[in-house]
């Protein structure tokens, strides 16, 4: 088999382009991993999402732990139930920890702006959706429901979101921070 030049070209470039996905891709990761070091790293990133160097750790050991929590979503009239547990102590304290600390987020209108294509949404809008959290023995049950349909839509597609970040982890994060 003959390989044309135009085809050794392409191969090249997609090489290359690759390449320099993965080096971009290494150097957020390493700057992630960072956190909770000297380096700064975890101002940055918390300054970039708009939340405390506190709730970045947490973020991120629910990322690392992610095969330690289980979630369910059902789609309700307005909206979703989601519960969300972990039979870790410490996974159920931090869970309990995130959603309060996100719900205190959104009444102080403090918006979170990262990871999610449906938090500004939400975080905009936060007085056209009711909110319940419920502390379980395991983690968390949370109801949001809207009259709005295009709330209601942006709470489900939140769920979905965090659904992904609870199934995958890392590699989900990393697509909600490239747009993907």
């Amino acid at each position: 088999m003959t390989i044309t030049r135009r085809a050794m070209l392409a191969a090249t470039a997609a090489g290359g382009a690759l390449l320099a996905i993965g080096v971009v891709g290494g150097y957020l990761l390493r700057d992630l991993f960072r956190i909770g070091s000297n380096s700064g790293g975890d101002e940055m990133m918390s300054g970039m999402m708009g939340v405390g160097s506190a709730d970045m750790n947490r973020y991120m050991d629910l990322f690392n732990r992610h095969t330690e929590i289980r979630r369910t979503v059902e789609q309700i009239a307005g909206g979703v139930r989601t519960t969300t547990e972990s039979d870790s102590p410490d996974l159920v304290a931090q869970l309990q920890a995130h959603v309060s600390s996100m719900y205190s987020h959104l009444d102080e209108h403090a918006e979170v702006s990262c990871m999610s294509d449906s938090l500004p949404t939400l975080f905009h809008k936060e007085s056209a959706y009711q909110r319940k959290l419920t502390l379980t023995q395991k983690g968390v049950s949370v109801t949001e429901t809207s009259t709005d349909p295009a709330i209601t839509r942006a709470i489900r597609a939140h769920a979905d979101e965090v659904s992904g970040f609870v199934r995958d982890g890392m590699p989900a994060m990393m697509g909600g921070m490239m747009g993907g």
